[in-house]
């Protein structure tokens, strides 16, 4: 007779085994509304910011193009260090116009979806209005977001 072979004994859970989790369809469905009110507000923050308008009157491509071509205007007529330093301005003037022409954001849309989105975020993160405010958002938009 052969020695009866022994079957291999199970392993006892570990106290560190974790259980597979699962989350639930509405978990789900909260953490996809927040997402994209997450989304809508940062996009309408930083689009405030890339359209900041800084003290004094507001820059346009028309307004930077007249003072490039006051600016060639001058550097014709000068010479020496003023010649120099129009030179600089005129290299700043392009780039400011080059700055100006890639500042292609579509506030109306961003807006729309902030209004649509802020008052879940801000419920759920526990802004105040005023907080919204420092941060540069228009009084009016808060208020047709519903923020009080």
């Amino acid at each position: 007779m052969s020695p009866a072979k022994k079957a291999p004994a199970k392993k006892a859970p570990t106290k560190n085994a974790k259980a597979k989790r699962t989350m639930s369809d509405d978990h789900k469905a909260a953490i996809a509304v927040g997402r994209v009110q997450n989304k809508a507000v940062a996009e309408y923050l930083d689009g405030l910011e890339a359209t900041k308008r800084g003290p004094g009157r507001r820059r346009t491509p028309e307004s930077i193009a007249a003072q490039l071509a006051a600016t060639d205007e001058s550097i014709a007529n000068t010479t020496g260090i003023q010649k120099l330093e129009l030179f600089q301005k005129r290299i700043n003037l392009s780039a400011d116009l080059a700055a100006l022409g890639n500042q292609d954001v579509d506030m109306g849309a961003l807006e729309a979806a902030f209004i649509e989105h802020a008052a879940g975020y801000s419920e759920r993160k526990n802004i105040s209005a005023k907080a919204w405010r420092q941060a540069g958002v228009a009084a009016a938009t808060l208020k047709a977001a519903g923020i009080k």
